[in-house]
């Protein structure tokens, strides 16, 4: 890009396409600050529009808009085919040629018109749109490979930090696994140790319950064996009835050997 002592010089370069026209035309704009330069070529015939400041603020007044925006919308308008804006490239008398596109403000259609003379030399023309567009299509090109470098280098660098999160994603989940192992260890340990501290207090307890239990079953047996005072009068009776049936058949019988003596 070229520069001068109060602005920076843009350059574009459109390929223009129009309706009814079996070929586009080549627009270059070169843009100063507060005026601007075009050079047109259709591949074998080149046109000049060198539109001067005076110029350009006069179109600028009529339009009631400032210089700069004047410019920017040009810039706009020859810089990019925009779309919905009829372009045209008519003869103008004399070996001119008119260079106009519409567009849209406020909702009404504007026509912007600029006149363009037939070139000096068509070949220094065309050969300097050419030459500008071949200086483009190496700078593209040479963005386009540091783009693509640039690229693979953060694809490696995307990749790489891909494993690693990969990497970390594995190592957390063996981490949580390892401290949940651990964690049901300790935890079933715990357990294990309430359960055993529970039967040791359930067996104290039925060990201090033991011979009380012992005392009452001793007492219950010997008063079984015992029984009751009337129980005791009850069977003595008996024993006496028993000795005294016994004997008496004895008497009776030495009674009647007595008696038979006689």
């Amino acid at each position: 890009m070229e520069t001068t002592t109060t602005t920076i010089t843009r350059h574009t370069c459109l390929k223009l396409e129009i309706p009814n026209t079996p070929e586009p035309i080549f627009v270059k704009g070169t843009w100063f600050h507060s005026h601007f330069h075009l050079s047109i070529s259709d591949g074998l015939d080149a046109w000049l529009c060198n539109a001067t400041e005076e110029e350009v603020r006069d179109r600028a007044a009529q339009w009631d808009q400032p210089v700069i925006e004047y410019i920017n919308l040009a810039e706009r308008y020859l810089g990019f085919q925009q779309p919905g804006s009829v372009y045209s490239f008519t003869d103008a008398g004399d070996g001119y040629k008119r260079l106009s596109w519409t567009f849209e403000k406020n909702g009404i259609k504007l026509e912007w018109r600029w006149k363009c003379r037939s070139a000096p030399n068509s070949k220094e023309v065309t050969a300097g749109i050419l030459d500008f567009l071949m200086d483009e299509n190496i700078k593209l090109s040479d963005e386009v490979v540091k783009k693509d470098q640039s690229y693979k280098r953060l694809k490696v660098e995307a990749e790489k930090c891909l494993a690693q999160s990969e990497r970390f994603s594995n190592e957390k989940v063996e981490f949580e696994s390892e401290i949940y192992s651990k964690f049901v260890a300790v935890l079933n340990s715990k357990k294990a140790k309430l359960r055993d501290l529970q039967e040791q207090l359930s067996n104290k307890k039925s060990a201090g319950n033991l011979p009380e239990e012992e005392e009452e079953s001793t007492d219950k047996t010997q008063s079984f064996d015992e029984g009751s005072d009337d129980e005791k009068s009850d069977k003595e009776p008996l024993k006496d009835f028993a000795t005294t049936s016994k004997g008496a058949p004895a008497s009776s019988a030495r009674g009647q050997k007595r008696i038979t003596r006689k």
